[in-house]
């Protein structure tokens, strides 16, 4: 098979803003305040040589600039950013240790998967697998949701990255939603994965609110041990 490699599409200049500052947490909040947040900049996260489904903690040195991490079990709550956005470009990179598993929601809503899919044939890839676009949630069934056309998945403990083109929902006057959401392009560790794939509703697990004009990014922290050193975007025109 071949992998495709495809050139961006177009955007209009214009500097990045980081959501994540190497330090601390500020532009972030919980998705649930009254739960725990176990999530913390710590300087590097190497696989625990002890237990391959974990990542190490090396604290962060003062004045250093480290990664995201949601603490040492990789079970605390979502973070969603104070930062709303609707059309946007954006880049992430994130490691995940042996078999865990975690997600980006565009807007809050619309996840990109992240899972330890290492090794997996790409026969047998499904929305559930890295670099998919996740199922909706409707009457306890799965509906909807899209493989990655390849398995571009590195191994546990390497450093990979998503960039991805999104497109926010259109409403008219009246509110109405006329637009569903979509992924114009997806590229994992350079790879294209998807490209033009409507999202039709919210994807599982998403934020308790309605699809609207903007939202916020969030990222899952529930679902096992996952870090970031990058999280950037930057609107489309």
């Amino acid at each position: 098979m071949v992998l495709l490699i495809a050139a961006a599409p177009p955007v209009q200049a214009q500097r990045w803003q980081e959501l994540f500052n190497g330090r601390n947490l500020d532009g972030w909040k919980p998705l649930f305040p009254d739960r725990p947040n176990d999530w913390q900049a710590a300087s590097s996260v190497p696989l625990n040589s002890a237990d391959p489904k974990l990542l190490e903690i090396i604290p962060l040195k003062p004045g250093g600039r480290g990664v995201l991490v949601n603490g040492a079990k990789g079970k605390t709550v979502n973070l969603i950013t104070i930062a709303q956005h609707a059309d946007v470009e954006a880049e992430v990179e994130f490691v995940v240790p042996k078999d865990s598993n975690s997600g980006v929601y565009f807007m809050g809503l619309y996840e990109v998967q992240i899972l330890d899919s290492f090794g997996k044939p790409n026969d047998k890839l499904e929305y559930g697998d890295c670099g998919g676009i996740y199922c909706q949630w409707i009457d306890n069934k799965p509906v909807g949701g899209e493989p990655p056309r390849v398995n571009a998945s590195q191994a546990p403990g390497q450093w990979q990255s998503f960039h991805v083109w999104f497109r926010a929902p259109r409403f008219d006057a009246g509110g109405k939603k006329i637009e569903s959401a979509r992924f114009i392009k997806v590229i994992h560790n350079g790879v294209v994965v998807h490209e033009n794939y409507e999202v039709a509703g919210p994807t599982r697990a998403h934020m308790e609110k309605p699809e609207a004009a903007t939202g916020p990014l969030m990222i899952q922290g529930d679902h096992g041990p996952v870090a970031f050193r990058t999280i950037r975007i930057r609107p489309l025109k």
